[in-house]
């Protein structure tokens, strides 16, 4: 949606949540799924069959079935998400967004209590652009959510709950105002004025080359493993495709992105919102291969909810404004409901969030409905100190019905391996290991490490899980690797820097429910070797 009018200044509303909603609060896990941060794309290896040009596709009006595999047959393990999950990225990129390029040859920068610099070189042609650092009150490291074009989820509320704001320039890695044949930009700098590749794809590659800097730097500042994003009307679709295809990202807070953001394709014509064509021309935020859709969004072999499923098992919290037709709102809830069903297949229905219950009808308005569910988000996955349960919240204003748009049902997935990538992951990425141990069936606790890995240094994200008793203090134990040093930790205390560490709970996370968890982090330079905890309930 063309919208230039959006506020600078956004002010905290009293309001209460409206009655009349039609509410679905979806129960929480007893130890909800989270995915293990660290990887862009943990599918890069999947081999993923040709995909068909856009004139011999045939037309469906339903959803397409998110667990149907190219070839036909539907997944049935868990462990067949990583790979289908990579067929429906490979098919965003080919037909709605273009191709978003591995990580390129070099990427180096800075990060530093103010700034970041992100410099990047590939096939012999280069780039730079920066992004601003607002630190919240405490001690560091700090989680942080980018924030696009100074207008997301509220910057003072972010940071009263712990976490810094990196405010992200779209518009330095891609310009609006464009044409498609003269795109500008650091991404286009490196990939060609006439890369069919459209902005939001573009401006996702900037945000995933920013994270590439944070997990380089030494760690002392924000933390590597904690990665945020939101935006607000074309920042809100922004923020939909940067989290969607980076799964380094651990919250994603989209806010009324409108057409070419949340709601499903084939349900804005019928709407009354902002039409494809009108969005596919206003800027080039969408692919060039969009443009054999934008009247026949039928022929898509997709949809956005299958890039709400993208997102799980990470979190992802939707906010929507019912009241202002143009923006799709009851495609929203659709788009929501439908990447809901991945969610639940892979244990993690307690992970999504969708809220358009609200009573402002400005567009990106700040909005009290939306504190306490935003303050939830950034504990449970940024700062990894809470779990509260998601939450369906759509207003009856807006509200779209699932049933009427699919044909499939939702499988019950099993546990079992069946489908692995074929090739190994580029080893430019970084790569995650996890160590993991069973929960104890009684009291007591377990401690499982994912490792996330660099050339020189790594991430240990520790989670610290109760058997069936609750317990009121812990200490985990766990040996580096030979040369490995920690540079800085989070979360927890320590008895060291190198060789075999004590870790300890803080005082706002001893406690831990029965059957519940709790998670800490460090960051060490060296070489990371699989490690394996013991935890002990004091």
């Amino acid at each position: 949606m063309n919208n230039r009018r959006i506020r600078s200044t956004l002010v905290a509303l009293a309001a209460a949540v409206t009655a009349g909603a039609a509410v679905v609060v979806v129960p929480a896990l007893t130890v909800p799924a989270q995915a293990a941060v660290g990887v862009e794309d943990e599918g890069a290896g999947c081999t993923v069959s040709a995909l068909p040009d856009a004139g011999s596709l045939p037309t469906n009006a339903k959803l397409p079935d998110p667990f149907k595999k190219i070839d036909g047959t539907r997944i049935s393990n868990v462990a067949d998400w990583t790979c289908r999950r990579e067929e429906i990225k490979k098919q965003a990129e080919k037909y709605v967004y273009g191709e978003k390029p591995p990580k390129p040859t070099s990427v180096t920068g800075t990060v530093s209590a103010t700034n970041i610099t992100v410099n990047v070189s590939h096939q012999g042609k280069s780039s730079s652009f920066s992004a601003s650092v607002s630190l919240p009150s405490g001690t560091g490291p700090f989680p942080a959510v980018v924030v696009l074009g100074g207008f997301g989820a509220d910057t003072n509320t972010i940071k009263a709950a712990g976490a810094a704001v990196i405010n992200y320039d779209p518009y330095a890695v891609g310009k609006e105002g464009t044409a498609r044949t003269n795109k500008q930009g650091a991404f286009y700098s490196i990939y060609g004025a006439t890369s069919p590749t459209g902005l939001l794809m573009a401006w996702s590659w900037g945000v995933s080359r920013i994270i590439d800097v944070i997990e380089q730097a030494g760690g002392s500042i924000l933390r590597a493993d904690a990665t945020g994003v939101t935006g607000c009307s074309r920042f809100g679709k922004g923020a939909f495709v940067i989290g969607a295809f980076d799964q380094r990202i651990a919250l994603t807070m989209p806010i009324e992105s409108g057409s070419a953001g949340v709601p499903i394709f084939r349900g804005i014509p019928g709407e009354g919102a902002q039409s494809l064509s009108s969005a596919y021309g206003e800027q080039p935020w969408l692919g060039d291969a969009f443009s054999s859709f934008v009247s026949a969004p039928t022929k898509l072999p997709i949809d956005t909810h299958e890039i709400v499923g993208m997102f799980a098992p990470r979190g992802l919290f939707i906010m929507d404004n019912p009241h202002i037709v143009n923006l799709g709102p009851k495609s929203g809830s659709v788009a929501a409901l439908g990447g809901a069903e991945v969610y639940k297949a892979l244990g993690a229905g307690s992970n999504i969030t969708y809220w358009s219950d609200i009573t402002d009808g400005n567009h990106c308005a700040n909005r009290a409905e939306w504190t306490t569910p935003l303050q939830q988000n950034i504990k449970k996955y940024l700062l990894k100190t809470g779990n509260d349960p998601g939450t369906i919240r759509i207003s009856s204003k807006a509200q779209g019905s699932l049933p009427t748009w699919i044909d499939w049902t939702t499988p019950a997935l099993g546990a079992g391996p069946t489908t692995q990538p074929t090739t190994t992951p580029p080893t430019s990425d970084p790569t995650t290991s996890p160590t993991t141990s069973p929960p104890p069936s009684s009291g007591g606790c377990s401690a499982s490490v994912s490792l996330n890995s660099w050339t020189g240094g790594f991430v240990g994200t520790v989670r610290v899980t109760a058997g069936s008793s609750a317990v009121n203090g812990w200490s985990v134990a766990l040996t580096l690797p030979s040369g490995a040093t920690i540079t800085n930790a989070w979360n927890a205390n320590r008895s060291g820097n190198s060789g075999a560490i004590q870790f300890t709970n803080v005082s706002y996370n001893a406690q831990i429910p029965a059957a519940g968890y709790t998670e800490f982090g460090f960051q060490a330079t060296g070489t990371s070797t699989p490690i394996t905890p013991t935890c002990t309930a004091t």
